[in-house]
């Protein structure tokens, strides 16, 4: 099939920039997640160092928004194809994806990052705070679960 106008030859960098954005804002999500709640729990563990393993949950938590946008980004990954079979609207529906997954990946890594960081220092003060601290960072994590069920519904879309 010859290039037109509905399957231009840069069709399917948008497709690609989807895949790359899915990765990269969701990583860079997790890893925020990550690190801030690992400077809570290194604050909390020279006082508390019973309670390392139990506050480990906020950087899992953040380590599954890495995820969800790897996931997508293998999907899209996977439907490019050579720009003559490519069309325009997939490379604009794959890009939609990636930014559904990839930004609120992002979002929810800084949510998870700051409530994490709080909630550890303050479960070692107050072992109580932990129940709410964990409801809190389901919270957060959901945010990032949006943007996937978002994706993947974008994903499926024919043409």
């Amino acid at each position: 099939m010859p290039l037109s106008e509905e399957s231009p030859v840069y069709g399917p960098f948008f497709g690609v920039m989807g895949s790359v954005s899915a990765i990269v804002f969701s990583s860079l999500g997790a890893a925020y997640g990550t690190a801030k709640s690992g400077v809570g729990i290194a604050a909390m563990s020279v006082m508390r160092p019973e309670l390392i393993m139990k506050s480990i949950i906020p950087v899992v938590m953040a380590g599954i928004i890495a995820i969800y946008g790897l996931v997508i980004a293998v999907l899209i990954a996977g439907k490019i194809k050579a720009p003559e079979s490519y069309s325009l609207y997939q490379g604009f529906i794959h890009l939609g994806a990636g930014l559904s997954v990839g930004l609120s990946g992002l979002a929810a890594g800084f949510a998870i990052g700051i409530a994490g960081d709080a909630g550890v220092r303050g479960t070692a003060q107050q072992p109580r705070l932990f129940v709410g601290m964990i409801l809190i960072l389901i919270f957060a994590e959901v945010l990032g679960l949006y943007g996937l069920i978002v994706g993947i519904y974008l994903y499926t879309r024919e043409s």
